[in-house]
């Protein structure tokens, strides 16, 4: 009886943590379904968007405080989230940040002013 009894509960004193996974409430949906959810619960917006083959578009979601959701959408219209994280944070230059930021010991003549010669 005792072998039988402490297993089972384990398993119920486990259960509740996987219950609390805030993946398990959301897992797929129609495409229009889950980015009204992810904009209007979650507050999020799209920051990427990539090709996984010729019938999957990855997406990475990210709200204001730095959370972050990946979702997948098919073909098919449907939509669904396969990671959930934190601590996002954009680590992508844009163009202009790119030109703005002089590597050290780069050869910038903007900040050259021209030399008038000595006519004598």
């Amino acid at each position: 009886m005792k072998r039988l009894l402490i297993p089972i509960l384990c398993g119920l004193w486990a259960a509740p943590v996987f219950a609390a996974s805030p993946i398990a409430e959301v897992v797929c949906d129609s495409r229009a379904a889950m980015e009204q959810r992810l904009v209007t619960r979650l507050g999020s917006t799209r920051q990427a968007t990539g090709l996984r083959g010729p019938e999957q578009v990855m997406e990475v979601w990210t709200d204001r405080s730095g959370d972050w959701t990946l979702v997948v959408s098919y073909a098919s219209g449907t939509s669904c989230i396969v990671a959930m994280g934190e601590a996002w944070e954009n680590t992508a230059q844009t163009s202009a940040e790119k030109t703005s930021v002089a590597e050290p010991g780069a050869d910038d003549a903007s900040d050259r002013l021209p030399v008038e010669k000595d006519p004598a």
